[in-house]
């Protein structure tokens, strides 16, 4: 049986709360949720149990907000929900044969080129979606294919991901984009939870109270989103983007030794 401390409410509570705030809007709060659960003595295990235990319960709230403004793509957002089940399980089984270095090495090589176009699209918007819209609903499901693999693989950054290519590829706007990819986060996150709860890998004691901090920490920012609009959300991808690129980079050199 698992001992928490004291201070490992004290780690996990106020970097679930800032990893939903950032999560809300830009995607990649997991950077900070996962390492908060290693930090409070948790196993890989228990660890990547509590912590989707925790995130489904944000993710939920900040789902509901962008559903109520409008700010959800449904067309395709199911289309994409479609293909990440599978590709979730077909990451996770790649995850038992393929060297997970090669996956980081690649994703850490895209990075820069993602952060490229963020930088150069001040407004997040495109002049013309590169996908023609009669064919939106299969590259969706394609979108959740990817990256819904990518997310058994290798997980930080899924919602990131999602909505650059909602707002690359299908021409999104911001708000959509964001909100399209809360909606199929969603749907990992509680997929990957149940599995969890059906191994017995899930720290109710930690991750419930936690589940709280995520809430407000995914109100939060879901509503400033919603408020302030594709300035804001690009300032959160690019320091999502620099998060990724830092902790992608860090496992490919420790893999190296």
């Amino acid at each position: 049986m698992i001992s928490l401390s004291f201070q490992a409410y004290l780690i996990v509570f106020p970097l679930v709360f800032l990893g939903g705030f950032i999560d809300s809007i830009a995607g990649g709060g997991g950077l900070l949720t996962l390492p908060a659960y290693y930090l409070a003595g948790l196993d890989p295990a228990w660890a990547g149990g509590s912590n989707k235990m925790s995130a489904v319960f944000g993710t939920a709230v900040a789902a509901g907000k962008y559903i109520k403004k409008g700010h959800v793509d449904w067309r395709c957002g199911i289309a994409s929900l479609l293909g990440s089940v599978p590709g979730a399980a077909m990451g996770s089984w790649l995850l038992t044969v393929l060297p997970g270095q090669y996956v980081k090495t690649g994703v850490l090589l895209a990075l820069p080129l993602v952060a490229f176009f963020v930088i150069r699209k001040k407004d997040l918007s495109v002049s013309r979606a590169l996908v023609p819209e009669r064919f939106s609903l299969p590259a969706s499901f394609l979108i959740g294919l990817l990256i819904g693999s990518y997310d058994g693989l290798v997980g930080p950054g899924t919602g990131t991901f999602l909505m650059l290519c909602y707002v690359s590829l299908l021409g999104m706007p911001a708000l959509s984009a964001s909100g399209t990819a809360r909606l199929v986060n969603l749907g990992s996150n509680l997929g990957s939870a149940i599995t969890m709860i059906l191994a017995g890998r899930v720290m109710y004691a930690l991750a419930l109270p936690a589940a709280l901090f995520s809430i407000l920490g995914n109100a939060l920012g879901a509503n400033l989103a919603i408020k302030k609009g594709a300035p804001f959300i690009r300032v959160l991808l690019l320091l999502v983007l620099g998060m990724l690129l830092a902790a992608l980079g860090w496992d490919v050199v420790q893999g190296l030794k």
